[in-house]
């Protein structure tokens, strides 16, 4: 089980009684660039008997600018790609430290690094001062290792993967590409099931709904199809994303899912809405009959999506 180094200031830094491979960086989106330097950290500290690590930050998003992946949604991810240790950072209490300063006090003495594994582009430090030639330069200093890990360009094209391009797939629905972005893992939430208003039941189809974390990025608002996993079953459905405002124009966002050919109380229940394929925008509709058409509609669409794709009969 992956350890926790979750720190709030630099004096909770625990002091390191054995190497550590280190992973650099925030790992937001944990795409396909991050998978690379992460299963590099962790197959490197196999071979050579040493801690991998992944460096990364807690209060680094601005309250408009969410991260992709709530703190346990993180850590689960990382404990399944065979990482010893999440080394969380707070970044108020680093950001203005020069970046000679952060290398010494935290990276060498404290974390007790023996491996860095970044990638080409890493940034560090105060105003962003720090980069991966300073990186070899103190590791040349201070007899560290330095893994510099190439971009990775996405397959069939010649552009870089990145955080920024994952952000504007999931801003505009297309979920398709950041699947692809990711390695083949869909965007999704998680949650426990939570008991609405019940509308959708009176309406012919009811929904299990999971209120989205106000530490967590929405997406494009609108309709998708949706692969539900509940315990070990895989189920299938259509999941509305936004506040309905037909219905009741919500404060909050929530994930409201129509699972086909599933009937049964699951209030309470834990589960996880992958996001397959966008159908369309969340909209007022003029009337509840006019978005009860539309989700009939939308429920088709999502049946053709999955008998195209193979993921049902």
């Amino acid at each position: 089980m992956i350890k926790v180094c979750n720190t709030y200031g630099i004096e909770d830094l625990p002091l390191g009684t054995k190497g550590r491979v280190i992973a650099l960086g925030l790992f937001d989106g944990i795409h396909q660039g991050h998978l690379d330097i992460i299963k590099k950290t962790v197959s490197i500290a196999e071979r050579d008997g040493l801690t991998s690590t992944v460096q990364t930050f807690r209060n680094l998003f601005k309250s408009e600018d969410k991260p992709l992946y709530t703190p346990e949604e993180r850590l689960l991810l990382m404990n399944g790609l065979g990482v010893d240790e999440l080394f969380v950072l707070d970044f108020d209490s680093v950001k203005d430290m020069e970046p000679e300063e952060f290398l010494t006090d935290i990276i060498l003495h404290r974390a007790i690094a023996d491996t860095l594994v970044m990638g080409e582009d890493y940034r560090f430090g105060k105003d962003a001062k720090g980069d991966v030639n300073m990186i070899r330069e103190f590791a040349r200093e201070n007899d560290l290792r330095v893994i510099v890990v190439k971009e990775h360009l996405l397959e069939g094209t010649d552009k870089k993967i990145s955080t920024t391009w994952l952000r504007k797939a999931l801003s505009e629905g297309d979920v398709d590409l950041a699947g692809k972005l990711c390695g083949g893992r869909c965007f999704a939430y998680s949650g426990y099931c939570a008991q609405g208003k019940m509308l959708g039941r009176t309406m012919g189809f009811p929904t299990a709904n999971l209120n989205i974390p106000e530490d967590k990025y929405v997406v494009r608002r609108g309709v998708y199809v949706s692969r539900i996993r509940l315990g070990s079953r895989v189920l299938y459905g259509v999941t509305n994303i936004g506040r309905r405002p037909t219905l009741e124009n919500a404060e909050n966002d929530v994930a409201e899912t129509f699972i086909f050919d599933f009937d049964e109380d699951i209030y309470g229940a834990k589960l996880t809405v992958e996001l397959l394929h966008f159908l369309r925008p969340e909209v007022k509709m003029s009337s509840v009959d006019e978005l009860i058409a539309a989700v009939e509609t939308n429920k088709r669409q999502a049946m053709d999506f999955l008998k195209e794709n193979s993921l049902i009969p």
